[in-house]
């Protein structure tokens, strides 16, 4: 299909002597179309001096109903489109199924969006944890984002791969930042921490055995979201968001080391000290006078894990054998050795 302001302009471009394959392409219409246009003379006729054809206004069969619609709409904001054709259609209604279903969609009172409640945290008590993949030219990363719930102080660190083991290290390298330990950490759904989730059936949460061990050593407490509650983390997704827009987007890094380089001072400069959208006040502020002295103390030492990352295996990699000891005989002995056995 086209409409009369493509064959102006159609006219106009030929005109001006472009070709016709590049017409086409720029239209958005074949090139048999083109020509077709051309030998059937549609072309010739002033088109551009014609108006478009004006619609005339039916009565429509349903404005007498309107009312009827608008008051049960009113009393019933989710009553359906098929039971309100069926009560005009009870009143005489004769008309069809779509019409009403437009108008319905038009005037059906909108429900006011449910109030957001948020959970807010005492200092010290809880942090939030989740990742976020980004691509860069030298590879894949993830977003580690760590944020106490009370300051809303934000931690980021970056890791090629989602292992418990990273999980780890990256999360004592939060606690260091923090300057403590909160009392429990919220996660979501990953394998790394959470093994399986009986919780809707009655059962318990399954943890990672050797994440289990870390949070003993650093002394926290493991939560987890219950699935599809995607709401119940957002104290650090919407970090995520401000992370992917407010410093990924638009910048340049020369490679991890830069990466992490600009990553410690965005949460310095800007992301800690900005005013929070829900607490009014600057993270490291509220970190700083309330939720420090809340945090439990650091541990005397590091986690040892017992779950070492596997040594990969490059081509470089040189293989020593053992050497073999090789008897030396005259040719003159095998023959010796046949004719005994003869």
């Amino acid at each position: 299909m086209y409409s009369r302001d493509t064959l102006v302009l159609l006219k106009h471009l030929l005109e001006s002597g472009q070709p016709k394959a590049a017409i086409a392409r720029e239209l958005g219409i074949s090139r048999r179309l083109v020509y077709h246009l051309i030998e059937t003379g549609q072309l010739e006729r002033d088109v551009s001096a014609e108006s478009p054809r004006t619609r005339v206004a039916l009565p429509a069969k349903l404005e007498p109903f309107k009312p009827l619609i608008q008051e049960r709409l009113t009393a019933f904001p989710a009553l359906s489109s098929v039971r309100l054709l069926a009560e005009c259609r009870a009143a005489g209604y004769t008309g069809g199924y779509s019409q009403l279903t437009e108008h319905v969609r038009r005037v059906r009172p909108r429900p006011a969006p449910e109030p957001v409640v948020r959970f807010e945290t005492p200092a010290g008590l809880q942090a939030q944890f989740d990742f976020a993949e980004f691509r860069f030219p030298w590879g894949k990363r993830y977003a580690v984002l760590t944020v106490l719930g009370y300051s809303r102080f934000l931690h980021v660190d970056w890791v090629p791969r989602q292992t418990a083991l990273t999980v780890m290290q990256s999360l004592e390298r939060a606690f260091a930042a923090f300057g403590g330990v909160p009392q429990e950490l919220l996660f979501d759904q990953m394998k790394s921490v959470i093994v399986e989730d009986h919780r809707g059936t009655g059962g318990r949460l399954l943890e990672n055995a050797e994440f289990a061990r870390f949070a003993a050593h650093w002394a926290f407490r493991i939560r987890a979201c219950r699935p599809y509650r995607a709401k119940t983390k957002g104290k650090v997704e919407r970090p995520v968001h401000y992370l992917r827009d407010n410093f990924v987007y638009g910048r340049n890094f020369l490679g991890d080391g830069d990466l992490a380089a600009q990553t410690a001072l965005w949460l310095d400069t800007v992301a800690n000290v900005r005013v929070h959208g829900t607490t009014r006040e600057l993270p490291v502020v509220r970190l700083e006078r309330d939720e420090r002295t809340a945090l439990q103390p650091l541990a005397a030492r590091p986690y040892r894990s017992l779950v070492l990352e596997p040594t990969p295996v490059t081509r470089s990699t040189t293989v020593v054998a053992s050497p073999v000891a090789v008897e030396r005989r005259r040719l003159t002995a095998y023959a010796e050795l046949v004719a005994e056995a003869v």
